[in-house]
């Protein structure tokens, strides 16, 4: 037990396997980050998630994707559009306001664009993330 109340959007939160709940250390918003969640509890495989908070000012300047699971996406303030690209390069564009959730399903790429802000939370696999720079 922790006693103290972290922000989500610099402090994330493993659920892991059998009700398990487990404080991160702060996010560094890099690769090193997720590489080190991914050594650390990558074994879980698909028992596990990450739940993450982002604030966002701008379009997303790339694209990821979730090969091991579902990502669920949750907008709590603001605006977004997410973009998801299937196998064959057909799009579909979500427009996401507060309250409103979409999922990512498994294999499918997708990022997002921001008219002015949006807080998304995002409750994925986590590991095995893939991203590549975004063309616009």
């Amino acid at each position: 037990m922790t006693g103290q109340a972290l922000p989500l959007a610099t402090h994330p939160v493993h659920l892991g396997p059998d009700g398990a709940a487990l404080d991160l250390p702060p996010m560094a918003g890099d690769m090193q980050w997720y590489q080190a969640y991914e050594a650390a509890h990558g074994a879980e495989g698909a028992q596990a998630r990450l739940v993450s908070l982002h604030h966002f000012t701008q379009d997303w300047d790339g694209w990821e994707m979730h090969p091991h699971g579902a990502e669920v996406v949750i907008c709590i303030a603001g605006e977004a559009v997410l973009i998801q690209r299937d196998s064959a390069g057909a799009e579909t564009h979500i427009a996401l306001a507060a309250g409103d959730r979409a999922i990512n399903p498994a294999g499918v790429w997708h990022t997002a664009d921001v008219s002015d802000q949006a807080s998304l939370l995002f409750i994925t696999l986590g590991t095995g993330t893939e991203g590549m720079k975004r063309e616009k």
